[in-house]
């Protein structure tokens, strides 16, 4: 009787993946959407799931099958995605019919993960817009000017650690990681922590259990992702308790503690207490250039009230975007750095230039150094830690015809697209012999040369990254001060050319990033 039972469930079970297979492909047929077919329960997304390959590599193998339509069929487990292509139509999706594609795929829903799923990246429709401009006057110029000295006493710190381990292999995630926790921690939380001092401080371990996914929480992934309505009935979670926990009760004891002794500080917490009393101060300088322009996200006459959870949710995903991808965007520059020496020397030469004329880094002087400029963009151009720009269709949509002679796509509420970013990235049509790193393609005298929408690292339109200005000025900070007192050289566990490690959306090295560093006599001592 039980073999029987199980026989039944497993016969109805392989029936309901059969229909569900061939429902995705009749999906696609019926729209006249090219597609590869992919695999029962994985679709395309089987080698980055079972960890075989990086998911930039499954969506890079269907973008690069059909190089001649506008978008393509990508099947994500059982869900269709459509892989927008062309850049016309990322710009319609992303700016111009805005109104269409306000929402992100929800990939953490609020029930089961209450902190990331209430997070302004996952918020949807009014209640993210009114988020969007509650957290915008924290990315201010004027805020971003309170917050550098910050970042260069970290840095600071970094480098004289650094000082000591000269001739050493050096493992650049371990301490690119240090770096970025310590500079979130002090930044959002107004917390002091010297994590290459205390090593295992409670602030960095909690980094690395979110960065660093168990076999579980793999599973876990992907099981959320590829039957989301029965996670949530299942109560399934990715993020230890623990971790919730740990922000929960930082965040609030840090507010409470702020508001017996009447502290005030230019960080994240600051801003979130005036929230939640409806009193932001936008003290933003209208002729700083480096200021948000877009009047959409000013803070409005009267403001929504945040509960303490969905305050919490914001402080969360900050340090999750600081840690991971400004750790992912230093790591992979460091590394090109170390195997690109003419670029190297090209960056130290201005950084030395730099140093001499202007002494020390400030806010005012950190755009004079273009060619530093120049190396980050093109370390996030072949190492975008974005993959693609999802959107939800919130109300129905006609995209144009795939192709010439092909018939308009009518997109519904909840239907979702994919505008790729890595893979238009790496494109030769928009960026010539790709795999090459070569700043020079964003200089001064070339930059007019980048297509719109064919370099995209921070996103496009009103759901771009709202930290941009800030990750770029973590990054600059200390690839300056590396530079100008070390010169970086390959060992032999470096890795060149880099392969990436497998992984369903994290960008590091396949063996891990190594190198030596060498002191520099000139004018960092001086």
């Amino acid at each position: 009787m039980i073999v029987e039972i199980i026989v039944t469930l497993l016969t109805a079970l392989l029936a309901y993946i059969v229909y569900v297979y061939k429902w995705v492909h009749h999906y696609y047929d019926k729209r006249g959407v090219k597609y590869l077919p992919g695999v029962p329960i994985f679709g395309n997304a089987l080698n980055s799931t079972i960890q075989r390959s990086h998911m930039i590599d499954d969506l890079d193998t269907v973008y690069r099958a059909f190089p001649d339509e506008k978008y393509v069929g990508y099947i994500e487990g059982t869900a269709p995605i459509l892989l927008i292509r062309d850049r016309e139509l990322m710009k319609s999706i992303t700016i111009k019919d805005f109104d269409h594609f306000v929402d992100h795929k929800e990939f953490f829903s609020e029930e089961i993960e209450p902190l990331f799923g209430g997070s302004l990246l996952m918020m949807k429709g009014e209640r993210w817009h009114d988020m969007r401009s509650t957290l915008s006057p924290a990315f201010t110029g004027s805020k971003m000017k309170k917050m550098l000295p910050f970042m260069t006493e970290i840095s600071t710190n970094i480098v004289n650690h650094l000082k000591g381990r000269i001739g050493e292999d050096i493992n650049v995630e371990d301490f690119i990681r240090r770096y970025t926790s310590d500079v979130i921690a002090s930044t959002a939380f107004g917390l002091q922590v010297d994590s290459v001092r205390d090593k295992d401080n409670e602030f960095y371990k909690t980094g690395q259990q979110l960065s660093k996914f168990t076999g579980w929480q793999h599973f876990m992934f992907f099981f959320t992702t590829f039957f989301p309505y029965l996670s949530k009935k299942l109560g399934a979670r990715i993020i230890p308790a623990q971790t919730m926990e740990f922000f929960n009760h930082l965040v609030l004891s840090t507010m409470e503690h702020r508001e017996k002794n009447n502290i005030e500080r230019p960080d994240m917490i600051q801003l979130l207490m005036e929230a939640s009393k409806g009193a932001i101060k936008d003290d933003n300088d209208a002729s700083d250039n480096m200021s948000p322009t877009d009047d959409t996200f000013k803070p409005k006459a009267v403001q929504r009230q945040w509960t303490q959870t969905e305050l919490v949710g914001q402080v969360f995903i900050f340090f999750v975007a600081g840690y991971e991808s400004s750790a992912t965007a230093l790591v992979m520059c460091v590394h090109e750095l170390t195997i690109n020496p003419d670029v190297q020397e090209t960056l130290y030469q201005e950084i030395r230039i730099f140093k001499e004329k202007h002494g020390e880094l400030t806010y005012d002087n950190l755009a004079a150094l273009k060619y530093l400029d120049s190396v980050l963009c093109e370390t996030q151009r072949k190492w975008a830690f974005a993959l693609f720009m999802d959107r939800v269709c919130t109300k129905p949509y006609e995209l144009p015809p795939p192709r010439e002679g092909g018939k308009p796509v009518q997109l519904n509420k909840g239907d979702v697209v994919y505008n790729v970013v890595n893979s238009v990235h790496m494109d030769p049509q928009y960026h010539p012999n790709p795999t090459k790193f070569d700043p020079d393609r964003f200089s001064e005298e070339n930059k007019h040369n980048i297509k719109p929408f064919t370099y995209m690292p921070f996103g496009m339109g009103p759901r771009n990254c709202i930290a941009s200005r800030f990750a770029l000025m973590e990054l600059k900070v200390l690839i300056y001060d590396l530079v100008l007192n070390f010169k970086l050289v390959k060992c032999a566990k470096t890795m060149d050319p880099i392969e990436l490690k497998p992984h369903p959306f994290n960008i590091q090295p396949k063996n891990g990033s190594w190198i030596r560093l060498e002191p520099r006599i000139g004018v960092a001592d001086r």
